[in-house]
């Protein structure tokens, strides 16, 4: 008991400090945004200043923010929905039929090893030569790609999870394999397919390499692109840059508070036999 008692406090201390280290930067970021700018240079985290709204002001009167909140809501809904659906398609057949066996699951993992940074030139000249710079598109299908091969590793350990026996009495039953998969099997790993889906979509609406190399105007630059015009060779200006952030984040906040349920049930699917 004594044993139990002491791992259960550790374990509630590492989540603590975890919790702490990395919650406090974003605590900066949030209360730095409030800061006079006259503040914000000084050294050391103070709390004695007086608030104001200023730097909110101004990214809104500098940029046309609405337009970036459309522009990221297009990109991460379009990109989403498509690599959910290619991506489920994929991980169903990989799980049932074992489709290209080990070595495709490995080649599909193996596209999301490359860093970033390594695929930004391909991608620019691609897009560039087809007509596609500086429109949704490009990030559209640059999100599309960097998802897919997570999506696909995810959820085919949530199909593997639904056993098969449930898919040879719907058979029996006189399904086809399509109302099998479509009826039966997704309906049972939807708490992944959920899970999943979430974080592809916070994958996506973050994404700032991308956004910031493959689109330079109003009319299809995102959020992380949008906070990136405040730092320039001669400034930044962190106020704004601060404000741009939580602003940045608090609909993925919002959004993470409404579906957390599912995140949790889909990530712990198939952990408890």
């Amino acid at each position: 008991m004594k044993r139990s008692k002491l791992r259960a406090g550790l374990t509630y201390v590492v989540l603590t400090i975890a919790t702490v280290v990395w919650g406090f930067p974003m605590v900066w970021i949030a209360i730095s945004s409030f800061k006079p700018a006259a503040d914000l240079t000084a050294r050391g985290f103070s709390l004695n200043f007086v608030p104001t709204v200023e730097h909110y002001r101004f990214v809104f009167e500098r940029q046309p923010f609405l337009y970036y909140v459309r522009n990221s809501v297009v990109v991460t809904g379009i990109s989403t929905l498509i690599a959910v659906v290619i991506g489920s398609l994929a991980a169903y057949s990989i799980s049932r039929f074992k489709t290209g066996g080990d070595g495709l699951s490995f080649w599909v993992l193996s596209t999301r090893m490359a860093p970033p940074a390594v695929l930004i030139i391909p991608y620019f000249l691609i897009f560039q030569a087809l007509g596609m710079f500086n429109t949704w598109w490009a990030l559209i299908v640059t999100a599309l790609m960097l998802n897919l091969s997570y999506i696909v590793w995810m959820l085919r350990d949530f199909f593997d999870e639904v056993p098969r026996e449930i898919d040879d009495a719907a058979k029996v039953d006189g399904a086809s394999q399509l109302q099998t998969m479509f009826l039966v099997v997704f309906p049972l790993a939807r708490p992944g397919i959920i899970a999943t889906t979430i974080l592809a979509a916070t994958f996506t609406w973050n994404e700032f390499l991308f956004s910031v190399v493959l689109t330079l105007n109003q009319a299809s630059k995102t959020l992380p692109g949008a906070a990136n015009d405040f730092v320039t060779g001669y400034e930044v200006n962190w106020g704004a840059l601060f404000a741009s952030g939580v602003m940045i984040v608090i609909p993925i906040v919002i959004f993470t508070f409404i579906v957390q349920k599912h995140i949790v049930r889909g990530l712990t699917l198939g952990a408890v036999r």
